[in-house]
């Protein structure tokens, strides 16, 4: 039997068959992409095709025995969906695509994407970025998070949902994209040299307190 996020694939509930989800960064998909995915669930007699709070498309309902064929025909990367690893990088459309939008948080996503996703760290991590403070990409119970302002970039550290939620702090605002880029680079330095195994940096920050980590990070 395939161990959860091995191959990619994950164990369903009926405990037989799987599910595969495509790496699509920040939920950005092509029309190919799109019919791929549609052809090869029919293909392989998928149960549903599913999409995912992390903004993929998740393939759901495989035998074990297609899983590799799955991905030979989709010709696609995994998701990081499972393991203590950066999990997603969730963005908006920003001002790309957004009326509302003040900064554009889709070619941030696409940056912190190319440089995180899959990333091993002490745990699991996530990622949001909003183009601004309506922050449709949740930004508020993700790790860390950009979302954008007038001025710049607000820059928030330790949300998470689950069992035990946690709202964001504020780490810093008003930052260029490359400042606050800079910044995220320290603020997973920080986490990796200080997160126990599989802890949360909210629960890091609990821990050790909101000015160690603007100690570390702001006077770098």
């Amino acid at each position: 039997m395939i161990q959860d996020g091995d191959k990619g694939a994950i164990l369903q509930r009926d405990k037989q068959t799987y599910a595969v989800a495509p790496h699509l960064p920040c939920g950005v998909v092509t029309p190919g992409q799109l019919r791929k995915l549609a052809d090869v669930a029919e293909k392989y007699g998928a149960a549903a095709l599913k999409v995912t709070s992390a903004a993929r498309i998740a393939i759901v309902g495989l035998r074990e025995s297609d899983v590799d064929a799955v991905w030979q025909d989709l010709g696609m990367s995994p998701g990081a969906a499972v393991g203590l690893c950066v999990r997603s990088v969730k963005a908006c459309p920003g001002t790309t695509f957004c009326k509302r939008g003040t900064q554009d948080s889709l070619a941030a996503g696409m940056q912190l994407d190319a440089k995180y996703h899959g990333m091993n760290l002490p745990g699991k991590l996530k990622i949001g970025v909003a183009g601004c403070m309506n922050q449709c990409a949740e930004t508020c119970i993700k790790d860390i998070a950009l979302v954008g302002k007038s001025k710049g970039w607000m820059v928030l550290v330790g949300g998470s949902g689950g069992a035990r939620p946690r709202l964001a702090d504020t780490l810093a605002e008003n930052l260029g994209t490359e400042e606050a880029l800079a910044l995220v680079d320290r603020v997973v330095a920080f986490y990796r040299s200080n997160a126990r195994p599989h802890e949360r940096l909210g629960r890091v920050l609990d821990r050790l307190g909101l000015d160690a980590l603007k100690a570390a990070v702001l006077t770098a």
